[in-house]
């Protein structure tokens, strides 16, 4: 599904891969197949991937419940609004009731290996987000502990690393508690993750406030927010193969797109392997089928 069509109902937004729907007090996001990459939304959907970002998220909220309360309401379309389920086609795994909350400008990532923007910070400055970092480290190197390195939240173009003095002038006293945090769970996800066999390189995350109370929102360690490796493949030195859209960054790279949109189409097998490549790390971290 590419596009949700919801006649009636009203229309949030509309991001790179979420349609997010007014829903009285709540909002319904909606997880479509769309695939975003170098901020360009691609022509070409794949498979399935919107209900696995909604049903992994699902999966994460539950375990890291015990850390803060997030945003979700309900996932199963008969508890929410009556308006909403004739569209129960569209909604089903891959929807989420949730509530509205007013979110942090500020992207909150975790890094545990040198990979990314963050290899690319390195080559040219030594550090990373204004941390400095040893010297001699080589690609997709695991750091020598997690690191907090925040972004802006562009509303065009790219986002960009920033400082730990950035975010918090930003977002003020926020900007500790969301630190500690997202290393919190990240250290926690990664121990999971590493008994099923699966690196969390990085992760991204979103905070916000809801009636005054720091919550987690949106997608949580997704294949699109999070650099999933293999751990019997890792290697460092290079780029690692990946069970998220880093197999379309490096196609995408392979072709000297300019990153400028239009994206281009991608071809059927680039579409299925990434698909499969998605399926594949729901079904290890969560040990269910999609």
């Amino acid at each position: 599904m590419f596009q949700t069509n919801l006649p009636g109902l009203t229309l949030h937004s509309r991001g790179k891969v979420r349609d997010i729907y007014d829903a009285g007090e709540f909002l319904v996001i909606v997880a479509s197949d769309r695939l975003s990459a170098f901020d360009c939304v691609l022509p070409t959907p794949i498979e399935d991937k919107g209900r696995v970002l909604t049903q992994m998220t699902l999966f994460w909220l539950s375990m890291l419940g015990d850390v803060l309360p997030n945003h979700l309401v309900s996932s199963e379309v008969d508890e929410y609004p009556l308006a909403f389920r004739p569209f129960r086609d569209q909604l089903e795994g891959r929807s989420m009731l949730v509530r509205r909350a007013e979110m942090l400008p500020v992207e909150c990532v975790a890094r545990g290996y040198l990979a990314g923007s963050g290899w690319k910070d390195y080559q040219r400055t030594g550090s990373l987000c204004g941390i400095i970092l040893p010297d001699g480290l080589v690609e997709s190197d695991r750091l020598p502990e997690p690191l907090f390195t925040p972004a802006s939240k562009a509303q065009s173009g790219h986002d960009e690393n920033i400082s730990f003095r950035d975010a918090e002038s930003a977002i003020g006293a926020a900007a500790q508690k969301v630190r500690n945090l997202t290393l919190e769970i990240y250290q926690r996800a990664s121990e999971y993750a590493a008994t099923k066999g699966i690196i969390i390189a990085d992760t991204k995350f979103e905070f916000g406030f809801a009636g005054g109370q720091l919550i987690l929102a949106d997608e949580v360690l997704t294949p699109d927010s999070s650099r999933f490796w293999p751990g019997d493949l890792y290697k460092p030195g290079g780029p690692q193969p990946s069970y998220d859209k880093q197999y379309v960054r490096d196609y995408l790279e392979s072709i000297h797109w300019n990153k400028q949109p239009p994206a281009p189409v991608l071809p059927k097998e680039i579409a299925a392997k990434t698909a499969e490549k998605y399926r594949e790390a729901f079904n290890l971290l969560t040990g269910k089928k999609l």
